[in-house]
């Protein structure tokens, strides 16, 4: 049985990543009301929970650093780190989610959620195919339901299966 969706309020979403401020530069200063579940972190990167989950175990993965542009501010060196992590993570909710196929995309403009990341997310097997691909992505069709505690258990096996991978 697959987790109740709820409905997402786009507007208030909209108005808060286009007016506000950098959602991953806030999380990574540690400031209040920025919290987010991590599974993984180093030097350079941070993973985490995605707050607005479409399918079970979404992880965004950013760099630290302010970075927008995937191709243009990131040399070779650093552009291959962070894919690195990408893959990582990404393996991670394989072993964790199980799912049918990994989506790996990177979202955002300059007109909101301007820090680069990349969404990790693994369509639950058996998926219809007209709720797969963008459909299962999409926000305007409902994000997951999940519980604090359900949210953190997702964190914790993540976080175990990175430790483990």
């Amino acid at each position: 049985m697959s987790p109740e969706r709820q409905p997402m309020d786009l507007e208030a979403y909209e108005a808060r990543v286009r007016s506000g401020p950098c959602f991953v530069c806030a999380f990574v200063a540690g400031a209040t009301g920025s919290q987010h579940v991590t599974v993984y972190e180093d030097e350079w990167h941070v993973a985490f929970l995605d707050r607005y989950p479409t399918v079970p175990g979404k992880v965004l993965v950013a760099p630290k650093a302010h970075i927008e542009h995937a191709v243009r501010d990131l040399d070779e060196a650093e552009y291959l780190r962070l894919m690195a992590v990408v893959r990582k993570v990404a393996l991670a909710v394989e072993t964790v989610v199980k799912p049918e196929r990994t989506y790996l995309l990177s979202l955002g403009s300059q007109q909101g959620n301007a820090h680069l990341h990349w969404h990790i997310a693994g369509l639950p097997a058996g998926t219809p195919y007209r709720q797969q691909q963008f459909h299962a992505l999409m926000t305007e069709n409902g994000m997951l339901n999940l519980t604090d505690e359900e949210t953190a258990a997702m964190g914790e096996c993540l976080r175990a299966a990175l430790t483990e991978g």
